[in-house]
Order: structure tokens, then sequence, then C-alpha cells
């Protein structure tokens, strides 16, 4: 089977946006290619979203779409001739897991000194070890949705809204979902994975916790809810191209300094247990993702925050690079 990759894509003199196949950096307009190759259940799927509607048939059919074409025909483009959209343009639904990194979480508490009276840092460090620990083996994952018009591309530019004075960076790994479901066993929950792609959930930092009325809690709509604080893409990697999703290496820079150098190993709760989670009160549809939680090396962390001019370079292994630069 020849890897290949998914997106959406227009050319600078036509807005219409297609379906790419991706291969080896190279992106071709899959309803030509369906059509040049006999591939007649590819040739009206009008969108990524499409694709994974039918999911399985979509995807044997790529497979054998893959096996037999030829990269050096006059059809394919260098992504750079492109411009690169969302690569799933758009998604139905976009579930976060939250706190969901063993050191950011424990670094969130040494930076912010929560815990309990009278420990210095080292204590106070090993004090919220052992509470992710048991977190991890008797918690549950931590969800909240995100509108999907935070959705941007990979290369959008991200516009700092004036409602902040905090915005921060969130490299995470996202599911994309191929098949409905309600009430997903464990067990069986990877089997309605159809793939992954990076996202990066730009977040206020200032406008997180609600000091109105303090017994609100967290305000996610305002501090995670605006446009362009979902760079999503640039492409969608089928789970057959990916080994291990839970041993992928992870990178984020902001102006040339590396900020998140971290693996997916770091989850406190795998994928298998987030799917379960999140279909145990919502149906999960085609084409929704899920953001998985972003390693430590926030700007919280490092009290630095995105300004105008900044450039966020994001990647994650196997699954291409993002670069934003902010206005």
């Amino acid at each position: 089977m020849k890897p290949y990759a998914l997106g959406t894509f227009s050319h600078e003199r036509d807005s219409r946006k297609f379906v790419g196949l991706v291969m080896d950096d190279q992106v071709a307009d899959l309803a030509i290619l369906a059509k040049l190759y006999d591939a007649p259940a590819l040739a009206d799927a009008g969108s990524v979203l499409a694709l994974l509607d039918a999911w399985d048939t979509h995807r044997a059919a790529l497979d054998r779409l893959a096996l037999a074409i030829d990269v050096k025909t006059e059809h394919w483009y260098a992504r750079d001739a492109l411009r690169v959209h969302p690569a799933i343009d758009l998604p139905r639904q976009v579930f976060c897991t939250g706190a969901n990194y063993r050191k950011h979480v424990v670094d969130m508490t040494v930076d912010a000194k929560v815990g309990p009276p009278g420990l210095d840092e080292a204590a106070l460090r090993r004090w919220a070890e052992n509470m992710m620990d048991e977190r991890a083996a008797t918690g549950e994952p931590y969800a909240f949705t995100k509108p999907v018009s935070t959705v941007s591309g990979a290369y959008d530019p991200l516009v700092l809204p004036n409602t902040t004075t905090q915005p921060d960076w969130e490299l995470e790994l996202a599911v994309v979902i191929g098949r409905s479901g309600y009430q997903i066993p464990r067990e069986l929950a990877m089997s309605y994975v159809a793939g992954y792609c990076i996202v990066n959930d730009i977040s206020a930092r200032d406008l997180i916790p609600r000091t109105d009325y303090k017994m609100l809690g967290t305000d996610w709509l305002r501090s995670k809810g605006q446009p362009g604080f979902l760079p999503l893409g640039p492409y969608f990697v089928p789970k057959a191209f990916v080994v291990d999703p839970h041993r992928l290496k992870m990178r984020l820079s902001v102006s040339g300094k590396v900020m998140q150098d971290e693996s997916t190993a770091d989850m406190l709760f795998g994928i298998e247990r987030q799917i379960e989670y999140i279909s145990r009160y919502s149906r999960l549809l085609p084409g929704d993702i899920i953001c998985t939680g972003s390693p430590a090396g926030n700007g919280t962390h490092y009290n630095r925050y995105l300004q105008a001019g900044d450039v966020i370079e994001a990647e994650i292994e196997g699954l291409g690079r993002q670069r934003q630069t902010c206005v």
C-alpha cells in the first residue's frame, strides 16, 4: 500500500476548492485522478468530509488509486504552488480534551503554585506528579467543545483579536472520526478513527477564568472560540500510515525559539479512552475531530504570549507542518 494523505486546496488563479490527493509532497485533484484511473467511487466526492461520510468504501478506493497512479504526470502540483485550506473543510464537530499531558499539567501546577501550603518547588512538583499519576489510574478525561468557526488553514495568518492580551499556542494531535458512534466501548474505539492531522488550539489565557462570578469556573467560548483559533492541517493522514499515534514527536517554535518539544507518549488518557468518554455523552459523526491535548511548553510556562509579527511553526511526526504569522 502506497502512503498518501488528503487535503483541501485551491489554485491561486481559481478560488474553487478541490480535494487533493497528496503523495511525496505533490498534490493532484482527486476528481481528475478518479476520471483518469476509472475510480467512479471517488469521482463525486467534492470534499474530504464527503469522503469521510462513507470512509470504509472510499478508503478502499483510495488505496487502489494510490497504487495505480504516477506522480510524474502533468496533473500534479507542488504543495507550495497551491493555497492550503483546512484539511477537513469543515469538520462537523470539534471536541477538545484538556489537561491531558502529564508534564504540562505538572508544570502549570508548579508555575501557578497551586497545591498544599508550605511546599517548596521540588515538593510541589512531586505532589503534582503523584496527583497526575492518581488521575491517570482512577480519573476520567476532561472534554469540551470548540466552535467550528475557529477552524483555519495551516498557513493562514493568525489574527490576534483585541479581546485578549494573552494569546497562547497549544500544538495538538487531532483524531479524525470516520464512523458515526454513540457510547463506543474502549476496545472498539480505534475502529472509529479514520486518521490524524495537526491542530493548534489557540487560547486566550486571560479569558479562561470567569472573574465576575467565580463559581462559573472556566469560559471556553471566549477563551478558545474566536475566529482562527484552530489551524487544522495541512493534511489528513489515514491511520494506516501512522504506526503508533501514541509515539509521535511534536515540536512547536515561536519566532525561531522552540517552545514545545515532546511526544504524544505523555498523554494521560489515550485516544481509546478519550473516544469512549466523549461518546458516552455525545454522538460522534464522520468528520468530527478530537483535539487530544497539548504537551508542556505553552506561553503560560514562559510568561510569553503571542504578539503581532510572531511566526508559529509546528509539526507532528508524519503529519506535515504548519506555519502561521501573527497579525
